[in-house]
């Protein structure tokens, strides 16, 4: 099934899934139920055999789930079974620590270029990556073959930035600036607000105990 069918909140319980699996690997465990995996990810073992039955048949009742086969299975179904380059306009503080953040590389998310137009800025190395001129941007995301875009630059450049990379054939980029972008329906968008995720915490801390 297409994943543009399947329930944002699905794809996160998965990536989820994914992660005590992994943790379970580790410990050396060799099987898991769906109780176990909903107790882990605070749902209903109804809920994950639900989330799962979206893509196929996994494990037997009775029992469970093999963890590494299904651990396989995720990542599969996630796309992390190769390396995905990405590219991160912008090298103030968001995209300095976001290109030294370790975690990309683990998951399978290469950094391969940062810009920016500042001249103080062009020519830092950044964990290794060093900040290129923003106007090569265009010529580079061919050359380099990238993938996905983390946009981390002022609210009035984010637009014409988006127009600029999807016209440069990127499909898909992460938003980080502090207003809402679009694109064509052939590029998937996703937009970090840490401001709103601030409100929603400043709201369970106000009503979780109403």
């Amino acid at each position: 099934m297409a994943l543009k069918h399947i329930a944002e909140s699905t794809v996160r319980r998965l990536s989820d899934y994914l992660r005590f699996l992994e943790e379970l690997e580790a410990q050396g465990q060799q099987t898991v139920s769906s109780g176990e995996l909903a107790s882990l990810g605070g749902t209903t073992s109804a809920q994950v055999r639900k989330d799962l039955s979206f893509f196929g048949s996994f494990g037997k009742r009775g029992l469970g789930y093999t963890v590494t086969a299904l651990s396989r299975s995720l990542r599969q179904i996630l796309g992390l079974e190769r390396t995905w380059k990405v590219a991160i306009i912008g090298g103030g503080k968001i995209g300095r620590a976001l290109a030294q953040y370790h975690g990309f590389r683990e998951r399978g998310f290469d950094v391969v270029a940062v810009y920016d137009i500042d001249p103080a800025r062009i020519g830092v190395s950044l964990d290794g990556v060093v900040v290129r001129d923003q106007r090569d941007l265009d010529a580079d995301l061919t050359t380099l073959a990238v993938d996905i875009v983390l946009l981390a630059v002022p609210a009035e450049a984010a637009q014409p930035l988006v127009d600029r990379v999807t016209s440069a054939g990127i499909r898909a980029i992460l938003n980080f600036a502090p207003v809402p972008v679009q694109a064509s329906s052939r590029v998937a968008i996703r937009s970090v607000n840490m401001a709103l995720e601030l409100e929603f915490l400043a709201y369970e801390l106000v009503n979780r105990d109403a």
